[in-house]
């Protein structure tokens, strides 16, 4: 995992000669629904970091709980790279880790993070995606190599609509199966002359756990 993100900042320090731009912001959200598995969180307050430089992107995601939901106090802090092609395409790779274990490698060589690979396509509003887990985490993302998930979608200025699918952690039984139907829009309430909040939701359907979920959230 080390590995990865030192290629991420070579990478990073090539393209300084390109526009740069750096981001913070926060989300809030009634809970977290990642890919149509509800993490029991609510409500999630979700805080990034992110830095560009031309079509080279780094940056860090995290997910809090700030209640008591199903799964207890939930953490996750994810750190991600990725590159985009003018065309269309986009690569990148996410750590996926969970506080409580240790952010470095564990005693018995397992790491504590989950690494996946990311690859993207949109074009005219359509959009697919397709993601593969590298590695075996063990107390830390818990989750196993070679777990698949792909999903596919379309986007208007109203609304976009999106299914998606995979094994492993993403299903009950473990198999392949359909795990993320929806439909969401966006719009901005505007507080005064100079300052709007951005609101986003979604209706998300999971055929596979056979429940309905609505998540709505801020940005700031």
């Amino acid at each position: 995992m080390k590995k990865l993100f030192f290629i991420a900042a070579a990478i990073l320090t090539l393209t300084s000669i390109k526009a740069q731009e750096l981001n913070v912001g926060v989300d809030f959200y009634n809970r977290y629904v990642f890919r149509g598995v509800d993490f029991g969180s609510s409500p999630s307050l979700q805080p990034s970091i992110e830095f560009s430089s031309g079509n080279f992107t780094l940056g860090a995601w995290g997910a809090y709980s700030t209640g008591n939901g199903s799964m207890g106090e939930f953490g996750e802090a994810d750190l991600y790279a990725s590159y985009g092609f003018d065309f269309g395409l986009s690569v990148g790779a996410t750590s996926y880790y969970y506080p409580g274990s240790s952010w470095f490698e564990l005693d018995d060589g397992v790491s504590s993070h989950a690494i996946e690979l990311n690859l993207g396509y949109e074009i005219s509003g359509f959009s697919l995606s397709g993601n593969y887990m590298l590695n075996n985490s063990e107390d830390g993302a818990g989750a196993e190599d070679g777990i698949m998930y792909f999903e596919a979608g379309y986007g208007t200025d109203l609304f976009n609509v999106f299914i998606g699918g995979g094994d492993g952690w993403h299903s009950t039984e473990g198999n392949f199966q359909v795990v993320n139907i929806g439909i969401g829009t966006s719009k901005e309430i505007k507080v005064s002359d100079t300052f709007s909040i951005p609101v986003n939701g979604a209706v998300i359907l999971n055929p596979n756990t056979e429940q309905l979920h609505l998540v709505v959230g801020i940005s700031f």
